[in-house]
């Protein structure tokens, strides 16, 4: 369409918004700023500037909430999931002309303010900085002394916490010994990091669905947090590493004087080997940096009550008889498109399920969407011995083969799988979960085509990781619900 097309929409809505034809014209927009790019090698500065005018113009966030979320859900999503530099860059233009045009409304002085006061004034300087560090990320940093105390922020997702934080953890231990780590995210990382009493964890929920400003205030929250924990002039005593974390909008956001910032560019460098995992990626880039040669597969560090019932809970199982414990998630983190029909979840179970002496636990999953399926899931299969039951009342019953749906949270899955013989789920943070506690791990990945996405995602551990991609893309579809299943069968044979 030409610009001119959403131009006279957008002012006519504007000026009297219509919910119902925001959300579409919001996705036309988004769409056709991609299709422009990726396919004429046009950045049309002007379909970002009116889907930021979306996201800002109304008094009721309500009707802000389709810009904002095509600007994110469609345009800065797609630009992240390529691994590619180019996209890099350009994710990079587009974050920078979102907040030059935010810092300029009455709504974002603070935000103009606190950008100053790291002499960020224009859109040339933030571009500027954030592309210097994306080229040179991975340079040798002699200069790197040893710190008193290590930030380190979220990567938001727990699987992406999992893949990525928990490596440099570990790494960041061993590099500087001495140094007090502390992580910078959501509640939910106490679950699944806790349990390491070298790690602090400075709790901070960032809101990944919200308005503009909701997101750039997590930023200024950061901020506060940083300045509780860093001196006003740091001296060598602090470094903040960003793997390349919403927190900071993928770097772009600056939080702490650069001598002192260290910046995983994970989603593309052309030099960097193409087949690794992001957990490999994570280790290549610390050897970079630090000019070590080591290598540290992801882990968890689970609260002991959840592992001490996990375990109880799988003696008394064995002890009834249970020769093969197997766990299941089908969560799928909101992403509906990394998801297959009931029909296959039935099937995959029925089949596994057709030896007696197999267990198999599954996650209930979180919200309704999620509890539902499996609730329509379990009774499905009411022609199997079966039990529905919380966490916490595990060691009541036992059996020796059937179906245990378990109302879990992330960390008390996390200990149900670590005691579990193999793990079967679609791309989400159990399968990083299962492959950091040595269990092996076959993930169905489906929603995506993009080799290089898939292969960087690829879970990461000692013990075996196997991908089983599904094809939703194309249609007619090059499956059915028998085929996969089959080669998830073949590769847990393997």
């Amino acid at each position: 369409m030409r610009p001119e097309f959403y131009e006279d929409k957008w002012a006519r809505l504007r000026e009297r918004p219509i919910a119902a034809e925001l959300k579409p014209l919001a996705r036309q927009l988004a769409l056709s700023f991609l299709d422009e790019y990726f396919y004429n090698d046009r950045y049309e500065g002007g379909h970002i500037r009116l889907l930021c005018e979306m996201a800002t113009a109304f008094e009721d966030d309500a009707l802000n909430l389709p810009g904002a979320g095509a600007l994110f859900g469609i345009v800065i999503e797609s630009l992240c999931d390529d691994f590619e530099e180019l996209q890099t860059e350009t994710y990079n233009r587009v974050m920078c002309q979102v907040v030059t045009h935010c810092r300029t409304l009455p709504a974002g002085a603070w935000l103009d303010r606190r950008l100053k006061e790291f002499g960020m004034d224009s859109y040339e300087s933030l571009f500027g900085r954030i592309e210097t560090f994306r080229n040179h990320s991975d340079a040798y940093r002699p200069d790197i002394r040893p710190p008193k105390k290590i930030l380190l922020l979220s990567r938001v997702t727990i699987g992406a916490d999992v893949a990525i934080t928990s490596v440099m953890i570990q790494r960041l231990k061993r590099t500087f010994p001495e140094a007090e780590i502390r992580v910078i995210g959501g509640a939910k990382l106490d679950q699944i990091f806790g349990g390491n009493p070298d790690v602090h964890i400075d709790v901070f929920d960032y809101s990944r669905r919200g308005g503009l400003f909701e997101r750039f205030r997590g930023w200024e929250a950061v901020l506060e947090a940083i300045g509780r924990e860093a001196p006003p002039d740091p001296a060598r005593e602090v470094i903040l590493v960003d793997p390349d974390s919403r927190l900071s909008q993928l770097g772009v956001l600056p939080l702490i004087g650069d001598d002192h910032y260290l910046f995983f560019n994970s989603r593309g460098k052309d030099s960097y080997p193409k087949k690794m995992s992001i957990s490999e990626l994570t280790n290549h880039w610390l050897d970079r940096v630090f000019g070590e040669a080591e290598f540290c597969f992801p882990r968890v560090w689970l609260q002991k009550d959840d592992l001490d019932r996990a375990a109880r809970f799988v003696e008394s199982l064995r002890a009834a008889g249970c020769g093969r414990i197997i766990a299941i998630n089908f969560g799928v983190g909101g992403n509906s498109r990394k998801r297959l029909s009931e029909v296959f979840e039935k099937r995959l179970i029925s089949t596994l399920l057709e030896d007696p002496r197999t267990v198999i636990l599954l996650d209930k999953g979180f919200g309704e969407e999620e509890l539902g399926r499996t609730a329509r899931l379990m009774a499905a299969l009411d022609d199997r011995p079966r039990l529905d039951i919380p966490f916490a009342a595990l060691p009541a019953r036992a059996m020796a083969g059937g179906l245990v749906g378990v109302e879990c949270d992330i960390g008390e899955i996390a200990a149900l799988i670590s005691h579990s013989d193999e793990f079967i789920g679609y791309d989400s943070a159990c399968q990083h979960i299962a492959a950091a506690v040595g269990v092996p791990t076959y993930t169905v990945f489906a929603g995506s085509n993009n080799t290089r996405f898939i292969r960087r995602w690829h879970a990461c551990g000692p013990a075996r990781s196997e991908i089983i991609h599904v094809d939703t893309l194309t249609h007619p579809p090059m499956f059915d619900d028998e085929d996969i299943v089959a080669r998830i069968i073949d590769a847990r044979r393997g």
